[in-house]
């Protein structure tokens, strides 16, 4: 796990500027720091190291291939080097490697079998810059899944990108303003999907996308070599055949070859352990492939309605890991939230942001790797939402779009009809089908739509999607899961929250591997009687007794509304939420914003936008980039 960054023809002081982009995220790779510069200087790589294969130098980055053609800065492991190395040097490709790490694998694997061919046998998770010093082209790559990040675009008119978008933030120069367009899609989401970033004219590359410039590095084309969609697609139409016990065997093959490769390291490995069914299947399969006490880790809660970690104790004893647990309070986790603005480089407001780090900070202490048992969920089938979305359809879809669509119009405008549930479901009787349902039901709040004063709204994911290449409709919400919620939400969530304390997180889930096979799956094998994740418990009562697992599962949050009402938090959110700073800033409708605090504190009416809200303007404080205030009449 690594940071990296770099850029293309800067003016003025480069030595300077990588530099200070290396420092900015030095807790991405604390261990070293390296630069390269291409021939003249046009191209520039920063690299911050954490160690974790091949501590020596001979892992040390930017790394030139040996016949010098190529020159990469990476995150990310690949977790296949082994037999992709075995491959070269069967084939007479390579006669040795210097080291022994995968960095030196890919170099070699690039420059005999393309960019293109290579990054298509590789299996892990990675952001790649890779310069070709004899065609002078620049390429990025990023995982399938979208595990690392990469951020890129121009600013000052040169190309730049990094791991950390507050990397690019102290470029010398730096002045892109915010992009209020991708606000109305925070204030629904509560993050910004993918290309979007906060900033005009730098986006997030997307999972499974090559980039490639060439000299002068201006013009930019992005090229998909493996897509989740097309994926899905081919999965449900070419379902698998065998039984369920076969589908549980196949399943539990992959998750243990995935695990066994992602255990591979030369420093201490651990896993995140919540007592759900993920982590504790992915805990009980590493157990089994181990002949020592796997190191297993919980977080506990005061509060006993949020707290799992009695059933993750019992779960690690009946399963004989090392297991470490830490009780945090109220105030531990308070102390996070003033630091999470500058972890996540943009607004993010997934508020299981704060356990994640804090699980990640002890975890630290112990193992500078970790495993996580994320992507069950959408990938089995695991959130009530799709159940809710199915019922929900099935008992809308006998009355015409046209007639639902006049009733939904009459519903939502009809003066005498205020109640939330009503105007709710007034809305979503007016989804054309039920993927508009599911991005109707991200929308339900009509407010949210309404906190930004600009009114665009960018096409994204969700809007784009073509219902009907998948025949299941629980499918097709799952689908929209992995391709924006899962990778804009949920991985950033992991991989900056650990990565603030330079810790590595692997999520063995998202093997290419398992994934294929999880599309594959008829529903029934996923979610049959009420039982959702069906294949996957399968493979976990293999090792843990069914009755340790049946319970109902409460989650990896926190008490926001409750901490929301005591002093302390109350006053930091007053603070943040001040109609005058508001006014000044000229970005949200400071009436929206009072109502919706107000709701909240007069009414009790409780708003997941109220924690967007404050994420963002505590972003708004922390970056201090001196977006310029609009004046009364609109100027700047």
């Amino acid at each position: 796990m690594c940071g990296i960054a770099g850029f293309c023809n800067r003016k003025g002081n480069w030595q300077k500027d990588i530099e200070n982009m290396n420092q900015r995220m030095i807790h991405r790779g604390p261990d070293a720091g390296g630069v390269w510069s291409s021939a003249g200087e046009s191209v520039v790589f920063g690299h911050r190291r954490l160690s974790i294969v091949d501590l020596s130098e001979n892992g040390a980055q930017p790394m030139t291939s040996g016949s010098g053609r190529f020159t990469i800065c990476y995150n990310g492991e690949i977790y296949n080097y082994k037999k992709l190395a075995k491959k070269l040097l069967d084939e007479g490709k390579v006669t040795k490697f210097r080291g022994s790490s995968d960095t030196e694998v890919l170099l070699e694997a690039f420059e005999h079998y393309g960019v293109a061919e290579t990054i298509k046998q590789c299996k892990g998770m990675f952001a790649i810059a890779l310069f070709d010093n004899e065609t002078r082209k620049l390429y990025l790559l990023r995982d399938r899944v979208g595990e690392k990040p990469l951020y890129y675009g121009f600013v000052d008119g040169e190309f730049v990108f990094a791991s950390d978008l507050s990397s690019i933030r102290v470029l010398e120069g730096f002045a892109n303003p915010i992009e209020e367009k991708v606000l109305n899609l925070y204030f629904v989401h509560g993050y910004i999907p993918a290309p979007y970033t906060i900033y005009k004219d730098i986006y997030k590359l997307e999972p499974g996308c090559i980039l490639e410039l060439g000299a002068p590095y201006k013009n930019i084309k992005i090229s998909p070599y493996w897509s989740m969609a097309e994926t899905a697609v081919y999965g449900q139409n070419h379902l698998f055949r065998g039984s369920e016990k076969e589908a549980a065997d196949e399943l539990e093959r992959l998750l243990k070859d995935s695990i066994k490769e992602q255990m591979a390291a030369d420093v201490p490995v651990g896993a995140f352990l919540s007592a759900g069914i993920d982590s504790s299947t992915i805990v009980a399969l590493m157990q089994s492939l181990s002949s020592r006490k796997v190191k297993s880790f919980t977080i506990g809660m005061e509060d006993k309605a949020f707290n799992e970690a009695v059933f993750a104790k019992e779960i690690a004893k009946h399963l004989g890991t090392e297991h470490t647990e830490l009780y945090i309070t109220d105030q531990d986790a308070k102390k996070v939230i003033p630091s999470l603005a500058g972890m996540f480089g943009e607004p993010f407001a997934d508020s299981s942001q704060i356990p994640t780090y804090l699980v990640s900070k002890m975890t630290r202490e112990h193992v500078t790797v970790s495993l996580s048992g994320d992507g069950g969920d959408e990938l089995f089938c695991g959130y009530v939402t799709y159940d809710s979305i199915n019922r929900i359809w099935n008992k809308m879809k006998a009355v015409p779009y046209p007639v639902r669509k006049l009733c939904s119009e009459l519903i939502i405008h009809n003066p005498l009809i205020k109640d939330k549930v009503h105007q709710t479901k007034g809305m979503l009787l007016g989804a054309k089908n039920p993927v508009n349902l599911y991005e109707l039901s991200n929308q339900e709040e009509p407010l949210s739509l309404q906190v930004s004063k600009n009114t665009d709204f960018c096409p994204y994911k969700h809007s784009e999607y073509q219902y009907g290449s998948i025949e299941d409709l629980q499918h097709n919400i799952m689908l929209m899961d992995m391709v924006m919620y899962h990778p804009d939400d949920i991985l950033v969530k992991v991989d900056r929250a650990a990565m603030a304390v330079s810790l590595e997180t692997r999520v063995p889930m998202l093997d290419k591997d398992v994934v294929e096979f999880a599309w594959t799956l008829p529903i029934d094998y996923k979610k049959k009687d009420g039982v959702s994740k069906k294949v996957l418990r399968d493979v976990l009562y293999r090792y843990v007794p069914k009755e340790m697992m049946e319970r109902p599962k409460k989650g990896f949050s926190i008490p926001i509304m409750k901490w929301l009402k005591e002093p302390e938090l109350k006053s930091w959110a007053e603070a943040l939420l001040d109609k005058k700073t508001i006014e000044q800033q000229g970005i949200l409708n400071p009436d929206v914003v009072e109502k919706i605090w107000r709701d909240f504190t007069e009414r009790d009416i409780w708003r997941i936008q109220i924690w967007y809200i404050l994420m963002f303007q505590e972003w708004m404080a922390e970056q201090n980039t001196g977006y310029r205030l609009k004046k009364s009449d609109g100027t700047v």
